[in-house]
């Protein structure tokens, strides 16, 4: 087969892996922040549903929970597209490790700045969204970055339910065509392009929120 129509059926299958990842990542996001909030500063029983969720889906196979979603839960009267349970498996996966980055930047932010807060007659709500959340944003996205990284990388599991992304169509073109070399070549680089791009965003989100927030906050 032409290179060039190699080339050409595997971006196809890249534009799925970013259909996926522009769904996963900003759930892997909500969850992130939701649970790691949660089991932070929730009332006790709310708690132990946030340290349900993020024990579960951090202590097992990513791609059990992929085919729990689309191969088992329709024993139990739920039906969902392939498409949609690649994105809650891989979401909600990427999603658990996220509340510990959340946990850890909010934890970072110097005391001081909470008891200057409270100082000032702050509310919780006041203290939480103007003073410890503005300051830990800054440190949350490196490691938040890595995971968008790490979630890219996850989307390859959706090809063992039949999507056709990057990884699927590499697959099949390899099997058709033998050209396992070339095809595999260009596998590598177009998830490393993705992953750079990624990384540069994520690069300048940080400065800007540096510039923007600064990490002064009460001082």
């Amino acid at each position: 087969m032409p290179f060039g129509e190699i080339v050409s059926i595997l971006l196809e299958g890249t534009c799925v892996t970013l259909k996926i990842v522009a769904f996963a990542l900003p759930l892997a996001a909500i969850m992130a922040f939701t649970f790691g909030l949660l089991r932070m500063y929730a009332p006790k029983p709310i708690k132990y549903v946030s340290v349900a969720y993020i024990e579960f889906f951090r202590g097992t196979s990513a791609l059990i929970q992929l085919y729990w979603i689309y191969f088992v839960l329709p024993f139990f009267g739920v039906s969902i597209d392939a498409m949609t349970a690649g994105v809650l498996a891989i979401g909600l996966n990427i999603g658990a490790y996220g509340t510990e980055v959340v946990r850890g930047a909010m934890q970072s932010v110097p005391k001081g700045q909470y008891e200057a807060s409270v100082a000032l007659n702050f509310t919780s709500s006041q203290r939480l969204w103007r003073i410890l959340m503005p300051q830990a944003l800054v440190n949350m996205i490196p490691p938040f970055g890595n995971l968008a990284i790490e979630l890219v990388k996850a989307t390859s599991l959706v090809s063992l339910i039949t999507i056709a992304d990057l990884t699927y169509r590499a697959k099949s073109l390899a099997d058709m065509t033998l050209q396992v070399t070339e095809i595999f070549a260009v596998v590598l680089v177009l998830y490393f392009v993705i992953a750079q791009v990624l990384a540069f965003s994520f690069k300048g989100i940080e400065k800007r929120l540096s510039r923007g927030l600064g990490r002064g906050g009460l001082d």
